[in-house]
């Protein structure tokens, strides 16, 4: 059997009864290297027969220390608070179950709550695309945290889909490309989008919104008192755009109106 050297691996922090899984799991891989993991669900040897030789005698001792020993690292790994409780149960495994009974059945609760908190999530017009997938990625690494598994072709999807209003167009033609992205190709085409808009003056000004609420469209009553601006011809003038198409890398045309 391959023993990793406990010097090498570091202590796991001290846990203060949040994320509890990820502690366990890491309790789990330090007292593995010290060789004293089978204790969290041994259970004492008893001596068989009448007399206690000199043979069970010594086994039923050794066990004992070592069960004394990864008891109390498991004691150590916790913050006072929580020692004070748990330091009267007997035994490494008594200790470990009562742990993952009380602390696995809140950290179901946490996984509702992130995934809802991921359920509820809506991009708005008010802040940066940007900053929000900024957000989403700390959601999928809480979601992560939790024991469940989220694919990167589904956070693409996700951030795709919550795009904000005033991205519609763009919004549709990612859905509709053939060619899969990855999430550093995606972040990159919308840092892209995102400067051109910027250069083009078409992103919104933010005036205290609320951060990642469903928005209601305001209606257009007073934009030009319901005029056109009409260029020297009399058509509606456009203004021309100055940024970069992430298509082609050129300046002066969007991906959309690109021809390449």
């Amino acid at each position: 059997m391959v023993t990793v050297p406990s010097n090498s691996v570091d202590k796991p922090e001290k846990f203060n009864g949040l994320n509890f899984k990820r502690w366990q799991q890491k309790m789990l891989f330090y007292l593995t290297t010290l060789g004293l993991a089978r204790f969290l669900t041994e259970d004492a040897p008893v001596a068989t027969g009448g007399e206690v030789d000199a043979q069970s005698f010594n086994a039923v001792q050794a066990w004992k220390h070592s069960d004394f020993l990864c008891r109390n690292y498991v004691l150590n790994g916790l913050h006072d608070a929580l020692y004070d409780v748990y330091s009267k149960l007997a035994t490494a495994k008594e200790l470990w179950n009562a742990l993952d009974h009380k602390y696995k059945s809140e950290d179901a609760g946490a996984k509702k709550f992130v995934v809802g908190r991921f359920l509820d999530f809506k991009m708005v017009d008010s802040k940066t695309v940007l900053s929000q997938v900024e957000e989403m990625q700390m959601i999928f690494n809480e979601i992560r945290d939790e024991g469940m598994t989220v694919s990167e072709s589904f956070q693409v999807a996700s951030i795709i889909h919550l795009l904000p209003p005033a991205w519609k167009g763009f919004k549709n033609y990612l859905k509709h490309k053939r060619k899969e992205m990855n999430l550093e190709q995606l972040i990159l085409r919308l840092r892209i989008e995102e400067d051109n808009r910027k250069n083009d003056g078409k992103l919104p000004i933010v005036h205290g919104a609320k951060a990642n609420v469903v928005e209601h469209a305001k209606g257009s009553k007073n934009k030009n008192n319901g005029k056109s601006k009409l260029g020297p011809k009399g058509g509606v003038s456009k203004t021309k755009f100055n940024g970069k198409c992430f298509n082609c890398n050129k300046n002066g045309h969007k991906s959309s109106d690109c021809k390449a």
